[in-house]
């Protein structure tokens, strides 16, 4: 059966040791996003405009270089600074959030105040562990008051993509698979047209019972090829074969980018919105031959830093990432070949889904 690959300027060959060929023909890459952690990766895509607080999110998120060499005095002058940031700024933050959700806002910088005073604590005491389950869970918290600055409202679509689906904001998933299950949050702020797809088939049970067809170590792993003859979703209303654009969004860039890679746009240093930047990165796959005929199948991107740096991964700007594995990364790392989908649940954000604009 043929089955729909990735582009083939993702297939990298990797020599005997574990090192890529060099290739005249990617000699300008992006350079890629060094940030790893998915989490990290999903706030910093929340599209909202309150500059204090995404300063206060990368104060913390910064404190880790000196966390892994030990600094204890400059993380103790960091956590400071990210301290007497909240006590001057935290009013303008306040009165940015709707009027509806300021109450929660007060509540939320108070817990997020009490944090970084344990930070603080955790620094005295130079317990690593304890610092970086506190500042995950105060990042948490700095998330939840950036969430309450985005509403629903994505991008412009072009009209021509009128009939297909969309997801306005945030979903997230459970993907139940012969190994175990993963959790996986799905960006419609930023690939509404391929996250709105991607739930629209995972509603539908489309997934369900699906083998993984593809399994490279250290790269990917694709699933998505129905049974049958057809390679993508068929559309019962039109009886034709549902297709999605490649859909890319760039900082600072007003229009999301469709049917265009990179190279096509002469953005060679460019990094996405949402990289291929960390493992477990959902991919919409599509053939060699186009770039619009994407229908149902995707990828988990296996992140392997050695093997596919930031940067070097051939993948951003050629494929578009819709969201990221945020749980069950010991299932990712199992799974192959031989193993299968069980089903798909929407656990929340199904509400979020247009079925067309």
């Amino acid at each position: 059966m043929a089955h729909q690959r990735l582009c083939s300027l993702l297939i990298a060959l990797i020599t005997a040791t574990g090192l890529w060929l060099a290739a005249p023909a990617y000699a300008g890459l992006p350079q890629g996003n060094a940030v790893k952690d998915p989490a990290a990766i999903l706030r910093d895509a929340l599209p909202f405009d309150q500059a204090d607080l995404r300063e206060l999110q990368h104060r913390l998120e910064g404190t880790s270089d000196d966390l892994r060499a030990k600094r204890w005095s400059a993380l103790a002058r960091s956590l400071s600074r990210s301290q007497a940031l909240l006590a001057t700024r935290r009013n303008t933050i306040l009165t940015a959030m709707p009027e509806a959700d300021q109450a929660t806002a007060d509540q939320l910088l108070d817990a997020v105040s009490e944090g970084i005073h344990q930070l603080q604590d955790d620094v005295e005491r130079q317990d690593k562990s304890a610092f970086i389950d506190r500042r995950r869970s105060t990042l948490s918290l700095v998330g939840d008051l950036e969430a309450l600055l985005t509403d629903d409202t994505i991008p412009a679509i072009p009209a021509e993509f009128d009939a297909l689906p969309r997801l306005q904001g945030r979903a997230t998933v459970t993907i139940s698979t012969s190994q175990g299950d993963l959790t996986a949050v799905v960006d419609g702020y930023n690939a509404p047209l391929t996250a709105g797809a991607f739930i629209d088939l995972s509603l539908k049970g489309f997934y369900d019972g699906l083998p993984f067809i593809r399994a490279e170590d250290f790269y990917i792993l694709q699933t998505g090829d129905p049974k049958g003859p057809e390679i993508g979703y068929v559309d019962p209303s039109t009886k034709k074969e549902r297709h999605v654009p490649l859909e890319i969004r760039v900082p600072g860039e007003a229009e999301t980018f469709y049917n265009q890679t990179f190279e096509d746009v002469g953005l060679y240093k460019a990094t996405p919105t949402l990289p291929f930047a960390t493992l477990g990165t959902l991919g919409w796959a599509h053939s060699d031959q186009a770039l619009d005929d994407g229908s149902s199948q995707f990828f988990m991107f296996l992140y392997e830093a050695e093997l596919t740096p930031a940067g070097l991964n051939l993948v951003d700007g050629r494929n578009a990432a819709f969201g990221y594995v945020v749980d069950g990364f010991d299932v990712l790392e199992e799974l192959g070949v031989d193993d299968s989908v069980v089903s798909i649940k929407v656990i929340d954000g199904a509400d979020r889904l247009q079925p067309h604009a």
